[in-house]
């Protein structure tokens, strides 16, 4: 990276280019985007900041950088040996570099914001096509050679995800997605192109053709003689634009198939596989997309195939694999040669398809078990690469046949850690998220190994103190492989630490803690050792959350610090904590940590520090310097814990220095092992290298980017050589070196090393000897009892501290786990639990005998509580104990009260929300409350109309229509006085002032609303709706709320009526003589006998003594008392009687007035049948109204989209005019141009004899034959591979200085001096050779301007063919219109009329309903009188066509006449002309002259067969003759063939001796005397030859004019 980009991405002082520079060793990794052959041997591939390019013979990759970050989209072309890459910043570029040599050849810009999508070279020509994202959506087209934009086209919201250039024709390519296919075509006139795109209408999903019709112009010709024409959808939808014509009903919609790979043919068509597992053929012309068929296997060949699917299918039940349906299989990558066509998908298998039309014979190639994402072949076509979703990459040759070779096992995943393998320095060893273990060689990036875990890894770190790898898992677990064999890394143990995610993993120094950072603020402390057999030593518990930890290796003292970074959520800073681990853990465990395992605090010595800013990242060096990445501002803090610089209480250390960072976004820091260089990294993708005392710049590498997360991870090599750093989302694993760096800052890191070395060395090689004899791991459920006993793990499951007591007064424990599922820190925390089971095991029996006592006690004192009073129990709660525990649970029950009464309470809101809302709408806002009347004795009722009060809107709108009204009719009284009489007048207003009288038909209203009370007198007439607010207004009329009409007379009686009602109510209000009844007596003048009745009479006091001692005043007053109960009683009977008598009465009148009030309800219910016939009448009424008002809006619509669509072709129209014009103009200039070519190419060959005028005539003319001579036309370059089926695809005009080029080099055979005649001087060679280059270039010039003028005129044809479309559809837009307007007019004079027409009085005989959409609606009269006028007319007019016809008879009868002898007479006239002009031959006159004209005519007959048998014979004999000669030739032609072969032998030796004598001529130099003599030869012949051709012409023109002359004479004389 050059010096000034280094500069804007750092802060602080940038190093100069002599101090220390990073470059960048290797890259590894893999991306899913697409791969391409950059040669027969070399494929390259994206990742991250990098393009690699992989050697598949020695398999050794190398990067090439992208200068400004992520690579984005991706295009390689074999054939020009280049490649071209997009950035991903804004307003990206596109960089194409060549290959081997990697040099950047040019950048291309396009008009694009954000990002490409796809890129794609075309086969042959320099040109690039590259699609962009949001927002653009545009497919752009450039030269790459001269970096010129040539053309760009948008597609609106319709993303590309592969793109490709027709092999055979650059001017086509084809653009994809999951939903749409598009076939774009490339027009060029000159130097202007053009981009047209075309899109394919795929099938159904089900694979039937897509025959979907135009719904913007469907067919003509469909109209309801009643509803009136049928709109498009895009019209009833109410669309007006561009939205229109593509616009498609939901219910219309069907899935078609979803494309996902792509490929062209040789023929220029493509190949598209499906989702649905269809492959489809697409002819690039016409756009017609066709589904293959499988061709049916014969009936023997489908037996065996049926076997070898259940054989599969078998195979895979028992691997265990889901069986896989070949028979239907989804394609997701194609790739097309000669012998056919190639497919893979999620199966894994690749296919072979040999196809013929519409149909393929497949067959199966290979099974790699993987899903398969891309097939590419390689430019020879003899490799053909299978790449994976997984990362791998499988060769597989098709002349072979054989099975798939893997040739990359990379990982598709993100790389999640990488580090050094100590202490050679010579390996490294990487992670991904899906626990993909690799080692690389650290020289060259070579992937030595791969183990997979499958685990979702989440931290990693290498021992230096032994070959073993440690990996940490989200679920807690930690595996320990072995790399001491690079190239068999295996697991030797995994310990299921806690249930805790592991966050990362650190190794100190010396190699002998492995420091673990888990969630909820737990760090464990691991021996690292494996003689120790990884043993947890114990773990510490923080109060706040973890965000990073530091390791510090004090070698001299046998001390490792541990600085962990805290974040404390309550205030904005950053808190440290240190701890430190004595060598003695290892040795001493049991002194450090407690029973559960937990770290002493006094043992680790824990330090405190509150910081002063929040950190996202801290490292702390040996001399107490801790620097830390800030979050809060981009700045690098330095603290030293050595000085306490104390701000306030609690203490708060305070940054001794703030170092400026240009990087953006979290970050992290990390410290090189001699703690000299510190490296920051963050989002941005920029790693940094200060150096730690000076905290200056030493260099800066862009290694990753912001569109790939950033840097995940950092670390640097023992001897500080290398750098390791992985990406967070890009995939890619970089190994940094350093490029330059200062020597005395080398040596210190090798010093560092070799120190580090000396210390490690013993400890590695016992280490990797325990870890080399260490069994593979497998599960083994007694591993991980590491503190537990045998018996003791046989007893674990029954026993528990956790007991409950039963009702049966039995002791249960709960079911413990399994302790082989138990994690360590659940061990220990079981062990401890056990432990003090065991130690407490007799206070525990005392506490079961005492809680059974006191139960029984508790039992028998609630006994005892409920057999007491009630006044003297005591409540339930009282005789609890844990009164703790009672108000947990009361207080739990209490909350899940208030949580359902508060769920109940918001549903009780909702339904009375819901309740509110209709009743305001269905109650609260009727002006009429609903109400219904019931029959009492029969199953009927009526219900009134519930009117809603009009609101204002509506109100102020009913009275502007209502003011129209009356201003519509005073305007029509109007007109009528200034038209009619005033007498006439007069009766026309008195027929107005009664609207609903009998002088109105009924059927004519259409209802019977002026006969129920209905106003009608301001409804517009039927007939007079012409407007659309005139339908409007008569809609608003028909909804108002209908009022009796009352005349005049009526209308004052009910007045008077209502001032008679109101003052009675008044009188009824205020009565004196009832107010004063009220007061004084309650409103009675006597009491009723109901209210006597009810008295009792009171037995007299002394009815309770006995008889004997009542006194005779007692008797007296008791024999009363009898009297009045007696009369009492008779009264009551009477009463009881009457009411009796009374209640039947009642009873009587009530079931009267009940059977009365049901007949009226009858009635009732039948003039409520009667009134709702009448409101269907209007509501009919308002139907049809709404509905013309919508079929107007429909036609007002469809005219809107018309004019729309006619406004758009005629911009099209200009458009295509314009480019037509000047297309035309372009012409005319090339031509001449071209004429000019032409024209100079002649003159350069006229021009040659002039130049080379003093050379010899021998020499001049060997000269002129060798300016002829030209040499062999140059194949345009590229791959000359017979496997390559795109070998013959056609050249593009900007191949002519290519073909220029090779015609120059190949002239350069042709201007050796050994060409050179003898004899000719070299100075005049050389000029010859500059002229015949010179008329080459001339001729190649010519051809072009050719190839570019035709090119034009093609161009000029097609728009001429898109103008004459454009005008047609015009003309058929314009038709559209013309019949719409037509519609239109025709719809609004044309009115739907509403008759009231009585049952029974319309009978038809005939049962085919007759057609009225020719009628129209009159007045009877008019008809009548019509036809009254008609007849008389009539009967006139057929007086005077007899008189004429009588009269014209006579006439016509003459005419004949007088035309018969006009013909006899020229009859006669051409008979006597006939006659003489009559020639008269020999046969005529002997068939006038001789008698027997027949016999003579026999006779030759006779002569002429006899001369017939004469020439038969002659014939016969003539063939007898031929056949003998025939037999003689043949003898002949032996005779010559063995002489011939006679000659050839003396032709042989004769060749020898011309041989030898050539060579003695040579050797004489008699060639110039032998030439010579064959030029006059030649001349001689040449002069023979004319004389011959004109001999030749003279005898054609002599018979061609004595044939003249005979048909001369046989015109002038035709007798002879």
């Amino acid at each position: 990276m050059a010096a000034g980009e280094e500069q804007a991405l750092g802060g602080g002082r940038c190093p100069s280019p002599q101090e220390a520079a990073l470059d960048v060793s290797w890259v590894q990794g893999f991306s899913k985007k697409n791969l391409g052959f950059i040669n027969n041997q070399t494929v390259c591939y994206p990742c991250g900041n990098y393009i690699l390019f992989l050697d598949i013979k020695t398999k050794k990759t190398t990067a090439l950088q992208c200068p400004t970050g992520q690579v984005g989209a991706f295009a390689v072309n074999a054939n020009s040996k280049v490649l071209a890459f997009s950035d991903r910043k804004l307003n990206p570029l596109i960089y194409v570099y060549s290959f081997p040599e990697l040099n950047k050849l040019t950048e291309l810009k396009g008009n694009v914001q954000l990002d490409y999508t796809v890129l794609a070279f075309s086969f042959t020509g320099p040109y690039l096509a590259g699609y962009s994202s949001i927002p653009e959506f545009v497919l752009s087209v450039w030269n790459w050679q001269d970096s010129i934009l040539l053309c760009s086209e948008s597609q609106p919201g319709i993303p590309v995800t592969s793109l490709s250039f027709n092999p055979m024709n650059w001017q086509q390519l084809c653009s994809a997605n999951e939903s749409s296919v598009t076939v774009w075509h490339i027009e060029r006139n000159y130097d202007e192109h053009y981009l047209k795109q075309n899109p394919v209408k795929l099938p159904h999903g089900h694979g039937s053709p897509n025959l979907q019709e135009d719904l913007f112009f469907p067919d003509s010709g469909n109209e309801d003689p009643y509803h009136g024409p049928i709109m498009p959808v895009s019209a009833i939808a109410g669309l007006v634009g561009d939205e229109a014509e593509t616009f498609m009903p939901r219910n219309d919609i069907k899935p078609l198939v979803h494309p996902t790979a792509h490929c062209w043919t040789a023929n220029s068509d493509i190949y598209m596989g499906c989702k649905e597992g269809h492959i489809l053929k697409i002819d690039a012309e016409t756009l017609s997309a066709c589904v293959l068929q499988q061709k049916p296997l014969p009936e023997h060949m489908r037996k065996v195939s049926d076997v070898v699917a259940y054989v599969r299918r078998e195979v895979w039940k028992r691997k265990g694999g889901k069986p896989r349906d070949l028979q239907r299989t989804v394609v997701f990558a194609m790739a097309f040669c000669n012998e056919g066509l190639y497919t893979a998908g999620n199966e894994g298998i690749l296919f072979f398809y040999h196809i013929r039309g519409l149909q393929y014979e497949m067959k199966i190639c290979t099974d790699i078990v993987e899903p398969i994402s891309s097939l590419l072949f390689s430019p020879d076509y003899t490799i053909l690469l299978l790449v994976t979703d997984q990362g791998t990459i499988y060769t597989y040759k098709p002349a072979r046949r054989g099975e798939a070779v893997k040739l990359l096992d990379a990982s598709s995943n993100y790389f999640l850690a990488a580090d050094f393998l100590p202490p050679e320095n010579k390996y490294c060893v990487s992670v991904t998220i899906s626990g993909e273990v690799q080692v690389w060689l650290l020289e060259d990036g070579t992937s030595l190994s791969k183990t997979n875990l499958n685990i979702e890894a989440t931290a990693m770190a290498c021992c230096p103190s032994s070959n073993s790898v440690a990996v940490g898992t989200k679920s807690g677990q930690i595996y320990f492989i072995d790399v001491t064999d690079v190239e068999a890394p295996r697991v030797v143990h995994v310990f299921f630490l806690s249930t805790f995610p592991v966050l990362s993993l650190h190794y100190d120094q010396s190699g002998q803690f492995l420091i673990t950072r888990a969630t909820e603020e737990h760090i464990f402390i691991l021996d690292a050792r494996p003689s120790k057999l990884f043993q947890v030593l114990g773990y510490i518990v923080l109060a706040d959350e973890v965000l990073g930890l530091s390791v510090v290796s004090d070698l001299e003292n046998n001390l490792v610090e541990v600085m962990v970074l805290l974040n404390v959520a309550e205030v904005q800073r950053a808190r440290l904590e240190i701890f430190c681990l004595p060598s003695a853990l290892t040795e001493d465990n049991e002194k450090f940590v407690n029973e559960q395992g937990m770290l002493n605090a006094s043992a680790i010595k824990k330090e405190q520090y509150d910081l002063d800013y929040p950190l996202s990242s801290a490292v702390r060096l040996k001399d107490n310097t801790v620097y830390g990445y800030c979050t809060c501002a981009r700045f690098i803090c330095k603290y030293n814990l050595s000085e306490q610089n104390i701000l306030e209480d609690p203490p708060v250390l305070l940054s001794e220095k703030r170092i400026p960072s240009n990087q953006f976004g979290s970050g992290f820091l990390c410290l090189s092992p001699n703690s000299r260089w510190l490296a920051s990294a963050a989002e941005d993708g920029v790693l940094f290298i200060y150096h730690t005392s000076t905290m200056e710049i030493l260099a800066q590498k862009h290694c990753h980017s912001y569109q790939g997360g950033g840097i995940r991870s950092a670390v640097f090599s023992l001897d500080g050589k290398f750098i390791l750093v992985n990406g967070e989302t890009d995939g890619a694993l970089v190994c940094l070196k350093w490029k330059k760096i200062k020597e005395t800052e080398a040596k210190e890191a090798a010093f560092h090393w070799q120190s580090l070395l000396t210390v490690l060395n013993k400890s590695i090689s016992n280490e990797n000897a325990v870890l080399k004899c260490m069994a593979e791991w497998h599960f083994d459920p007694e591993s991980t009892l590491e503190s537990l006993s045998e018996k003791e793990s046989k007893e674990a499951p029954a026993q528990s501290s956790n007991v409950e007591v039963t009702e049966d007064e039995n002791f249960t424990g709960l079911p413990s786990d399994s302790t082989s599922e138990m994690t360590w820190l659940g061990q220990k925390i079981k062990k401890v639990m056990r432990e003090e089971t065991e130690r407490f095991s007799d206070q525990k029996k005392e506490l079961q005998m005492g809680i059974k006592k006191l139960r029984k006690t508790i039992q028998k004192m609630l006994h005892e509580n409920e057999q007491v009073p009630d006044i003297e129990k005591l409540e339930q709660q009282e005789f609890n104990l844990d009164t703790e525990e009672q108000k947990k649970v009361q207080a739990e029950a209490e909350q899940e009260v208030a949580r359902v009464r508060e769920k109940i309470e918001m549903e009780t809101l909702a339904n009375c929300y819901l309740q509110n809302v209709i009743r305001h709408e269905c109650w609260d806002s009727m002006s009429v409350k609903g109400r219904t009347v019931k029959c009492f004795h029969i199953a009927c009722e009526v219900q009134n109309y519930p009117l809603k009060e009009l609101n204002e809107e509506e109100l102020a709108t009913l009275e502007k229509v209502l003011q129209l009204r009356k201003i519509e009719a005073a305007d029509l009284k109007v007109q009528k006085r200034s038209l009619e009489t005033v007498a006439e007048t007069e009766e026309d207003e008195n027929a107005e002032e009664v609207m609903a009288g009998a002088s109105t038909s009924c059927c004519l209203d259409g209802s019977l609303s002026s006969q129920y009370g209905g106003d009608t007198s301001v409804l517009y007439h039927q007939l007079d709706l012409h407007s659309r607010e005139q339908k409007v207004n008569q809609i608003v009329l028909l909804k108002i709320k209908a009022e009796k009409y009352l005349t005049p007379q009526e209308r004052e009686r009910a007045e008077i009526l209502a001032k008679l009602e109101m003052e009675r109510r008044l009188i009824a209000l205020d009565n004196e003589r009832l107010r004063a009844l009220n007061d004084m007596m309650g409103g009675v003048l006597e009491v009723p006998k109901e209210d006597i009745l009810k008295i009792d009479i009171p037995p007299p006091p002394f009815i309770s003594k006995p008889e004997h001692e009542w006194s005779d005043q007692e008797v007296i007053i008791f024999r009363e008392y009898e009297e009045k109960v007696k009369e009492l009683n008779e009264e009551k009977e009477k009463r009881r009687r009457a009411l009796k008598n009374e209640w039947k009465k009642l009873e009587a009148s009530i079931q009267e007035t009940t059977h009365n009030f049901d007949e009226t309800v009858c009635k009732l219910f039948e003039r409520k049948v009667t009134l709702e016939m009448v409101i269907y009448q209007e509501e009919l009424k308002i139907v049809n109204l709404i509905y013309s008002l919508l079929l107007d809006e429909e036609l007002d619509t469809r005219e809107a989209g018309l004019r729309h669509f006619f406004m758009k072709k005629q911009k099209e129209n200009v458009n295509v005019t314009g480019i037509i014009q000047n297309t035309k103009e372009k012409i005319e200039f090339h031509s001449d141009a071209y004429e000019n070519a032409i024209a100079e190419d002649k003159n350069l060959e006229s021009d040659f004899s002039k130049d080379f005028a003093d050379v010899p005539e021998d020499l001049l003319d060997e000269l002129l034959q060798l300016y002829k001579c030209r040499p062999r036309t140059p194949v345009r370059k590229m791959l000359p591979y017979t496997a390559n089926p795109y070998g013959n695809c056609s050249a593009s005009t900007e191949d002519y200085k290519d073909i220029l080029t090779c015609l120059m080099k190949a002239m350069d055979e042709l201007d050796n001096p050994k060409h050179m005649p003898d004899g000719l001087d070299p100075s005049i060679w050389e000029q010859f050779c500059q002229a015949r280059r010179s008329k080459m270039e001339s001729e190649q010039l010519v051809k072009w301007k050719a190839l570019n003028l035709a090119e034009m005129q093609a161009f000029l044809q097609r728009r001429m063919d898109d103008d004459q479309k454009i005008k047609s559809d015009i003309e058929y837009v314009s038709q559209e219109l013309i019949w719409l307007q037509e519609k239109k007019m025709k719809f609004h004079l044309d009115l739907t009329f509403q008759f009231l027409l009585k049952q029974g009085q319309v009978e038809l005989e005939i049962t085919e309903i007759p057609d009225y959409t020719n009628a129209i609606l009159i007045n009877r009269s008019v008809v009548e009188e019509l036809n009254s006028s008609i007849m008389a007319q009539g009967e006139k007019k057929i007086a005077s066509m007899v008189e004429r016809k009588d009269f014209s008879r006579g006439i016509f009868l003459l005419e004949w006449e007088h035309k018969k002898m006009r013909m006899q007479i020229e009859d006669l006239k051409q008979r006597a002309q006939d006659i003489a002009v009559l020639p008269i031959s020999k046969d005529r006159q002997l068939f006038l002259t001789m008698l027997n004209y027949d016999s003579r005519i026999a006779h030759r007959i006779s002569v002429m067969k006899q001369t017939l048998d004469v020439m038969d014979k002659l014939h016969k004999k003539n063939m007898k003759n031929c056949q003998k000669r025939i037999r003689e030739l043949e003898k002949c032609i032996a005779l010559k063939e063995q002489a011939n072969y006679e000659l050839s032998l003396q032709l042989k030796e004769m060749l020898v001796s011309v041989s030898e004598r050539r060579h003695i001529s040579r050797a004489a130099d008699i060639q110039r005397v032998s030439e010579r003599n064959a030029k006059q030869r030649y001349q001689e012949i040449l002069k023979q030859k004319n004389l011959r051709d004109l001999l030749r012409e003279q005898e054609e023109e002599f018979g061609i004019l004595q044939a003249e002359a005979e048909r001369l004479r046989s015109k002038t004389f035709p007798i002879l």
